[in-house]
């Protein structure tokens, strides 16, 4: 009877102690927060793959052997054909239309940090176009400065184009840049020396290829914070597969034995720079997977505009300096065009942990929404008043469905090529997508180009006169998308003049 008293009027302290020893357990169980690679590769095509079957020239069993653990997205878009619009996008989870970079001029030494229409209109431009901006301002808040917040080391690593000093990555919230203060894009071919990068004494073995030197510098950072038990965020902004292009040489001859002379996919040289990001892709993974923390690093692969079709100016090795680099078949056109080539890009995320191994989602992605997805997935804090353009899909990583209701919209408002390529905004809502071109019919009036892309991919059939209704609707969709972004557009050129 005695017992039994004592165990009662000590059974509040057994329970309390039981429930500290338990909750102890579980937060030394509890796993840490995930690390996170973001690896961008530039001008890589949606068919430039394996991951697709598109491809039956180029090899990236690294890429693909990631997708089989992972997602792989069917549907996955840039907000703009060209670098720099994208690369805003993804690090601000806005509209590049909204910022005013909207063109790939990251590099360019006139520091200008908005938009404007260009003062030099040609009589043969029915539209003056917009002059963008060359800089991202840092007042922008980052996905950087995010990470930071939640205690992870960030870094980036490899090409930034988004502006040169003041206004590089650490001035955006990276704890670490490699290369530090890189005056542009690697322009003069990826062999070292890379005489863009040679005058703040980044340099490399001679021959040595550009991606593999970031591999490296990006495994120490993996392995020093790894070493630490400290979660890291790594920006892997590949410099492939960009023109001009140029690759090791014994990748070149691997490739060569296998050209077909009339194949759209044919330049060697280009297949070995995809040989080559392969590598580097695979560099990272297996270093995670050697330090057992692939499981729980989330590793995102995805481009920022679709593959370079234009035959490069310069190749190395030489000899196919006028083979085109890829073909985005069955995708219309190729990079700094709005049809789907341009667009349409290949978008993996792998999180062994998480999302199911080898899955699809025909979801609609583009850059704006990677920033609001990592907000719900990792539990990131913006500031208060902080509002995305960009939508998170973290349901879809969930195995959820795919929202139906999502809009797409693009805008490049630049002549480029000859002015072939013409300012332009365009929407994709369901199978449905209308190109807007500004003031490029009859009168300076806008035309437009209406595609139904479950019925034809390839956008060989505008269906505008088809469809008066559907255009109508998408073209007041652009419409509020334009006031609601408050997007400075491309005005009636009074110069021109009938060719």
């Amino acid at each position: 009877m005695r017992f039994a008293f004592n165990f009662l009027k000590q059974l509040p302290l057994i329970l309390s102690t039981a429930f500290s020893l338990t909750l102890v357990s579980h937060l030394h169980a509890a796993k840490p927060k995930p690390n996170v690679v973001f690896i961008l590769a530039d001008d890589l095509g949606w068919s430039d793959t394996e991951i697709y079957g598109t491809t039956q020239y180029f090899k990236t069993p690294n890429i693909l052997r990631l997708a089989q653990r992972g997602m792989r997205f069917t549907q996955a878009y840039t907000p703009s054909p060209i670098c720099s619009p994208t690369r805003s996008s993804i690090m601000t989870g806005l509209h590049h239309a909204r910022i005013g970079f909207t063109d790939a001029v990251g590099h360019h030494k006139p520091e200008r940090l908005k938009v404007g229409h260009v003062q030099d209109a040609t009589t043969d431009q029915r539209a003056i176009q917009i002059l963008s901006a060359t800089r991202l301002e840092t007042h922008y808040y980052s996905l950087a400065e995010a990470f930071n917040a939640a205690g992870y080391q960030t870094g980036h690593y490899g090409k930034w184009h988004l502006g040169m000093r003041p206004y590089h990555a650490l001035a955006h919230g990276f704890n670490e840049q490699v290369p530090k203060f890189p005056e542009g894009a690697v322009t003069k071919g990826f062999l070292a020396p890379w005489p863009s990068l040679v005058k703040e004494g980044f340099t490399g073995e001679p021959g040595e290829h550009i991606e593999d030197r970031m591999a490296k510098e990006a495994v120490a950072f993996i392995r020093e914070n790894a070493k630490k038990d400290q979660p890291f965020f790594l920006n892997y902004w590949a410099y492939s597969v960009h023109s001009p292009w140029s690759a090791k040489p014994a990748l070149t001859r691997h490739y060569e034995k296998s050209y077909r002379e009339f194949d759209g996919q044919r330049n060697p040289v280009y297949a070995a720079m995809i040989h080559g990001l392969d590598d580097a892709v695979g560099t990272l993974v297996k270093e995670l997977e050697r330090l057992d923390i692939m499981d729980n690093t989330i590793v995102i692969f995805y481009s920022d505009n679709g593959g370079n079709t234009w035959p490069p100016v310069k190749t190395e090795p030489e000899g196919y300096d006028n083979v085109p680099g890829t073909s985005n078949y069955p995708l219309r056109q190729g990079k700094g065009w709005y049809y789907e080539g341009g667009v349409r890009v290949p978008l993996v995320i792998a999180w062994p942990d998480r999302i199911k191994a080898n899955s699809r989602s025909d979801a609609f992605v583009s850059a704006e929404d990677f920033f609001p997805t990592f907000v719900d997935m990792l539990g990131l804090e913006p500031p208060k008043n902080y509002r995305f353009d960009g939508q998170s899909f973290s349901s879809v990583l969930n195995n959820k469905p795919a929202d139906k209701e999502k809009i797409i919209y693009g805008y490049y408002p630049h002549y480029s090529f000859f002015n072939l390529i013409k300012p332009a905004i365009w929407v994709r809502k369901g199978d449905w997508k209308l190109i807007r071109f500004f003031h490029d019919a009859p009168g300076q009036k806008h035309r437009h180009e209406l595609f139904n892309l479950k019925k034809d991919i390839g956008e060989a059939y505008d269906i505008a006169f088809r469809f008066p209704e559907e255009q109508e609707s998408l073209s007041r969709l652009i419409d509020q998308f334009i006031e609601e972004k408050q997007i400075l557009l491309p005005k009636p050129n009074p110069k021109y003049k009938l060719q």
